[in-house]
């Protein structure tokens, strides 16, 4: 279940509702969670749920901004198919809308930097 919902989400994107945005919001929390897989923190804590709630929907915003409208990262990586045909693949190396994002953390500086200010992280952005 995810920490946000599509209308929380559409909200926090000032009025923008992206495609298949209950399933964004499903890989983000899958994306949070796994940052902090080791973590001790209250989770019934008011403060709490919100910063899981405003990290998730940063990480949406985070794929978003990098083209990455499905949410699921390997679909970005060089050599990958992109196009709707399997003849379409994409070889560029470098940061690019809807190119390759091999350099780039998994979860985005907004994400971690809530999760940090609430003290529910101890570590930095996972590596690729």
């Amino acid at each position: 279940m995810a920490y946000a919902t599509a209308e929380e989400l559409t909200a926090f994107l000032g009025g923008y509702e992206p495609p298949s945005a209950d399933r964004l919001l499903d890989r983000a929390t899958r994306d949070i969670d796994r940052l902090l897989l080791c973590a001790v923190y209250d989770a019934t804590n008011e403060d709490i749920v919100a910063a899981l709630k405003t990290a998730t929907m940063e990480q949406v915003a985070y794929q978003l901004e990098q083209g990455n409208v499905s949410g699921i990262r390997h679909g970005m990586q060089p050599g990958v198919p992109t196009g709707s045909s399997a003849g379409a693949v994409d070889l560029s190396r470098g940061q690019s809308v809807g190119g390759s994002t091999g350099g780039l953390p998994l979860v985005g500086d907004q994400a971690f930097a809530t999760l940090q200010a609430a003290q529910i992280s101890f570590q930095g952005p996972m590596p690729t």
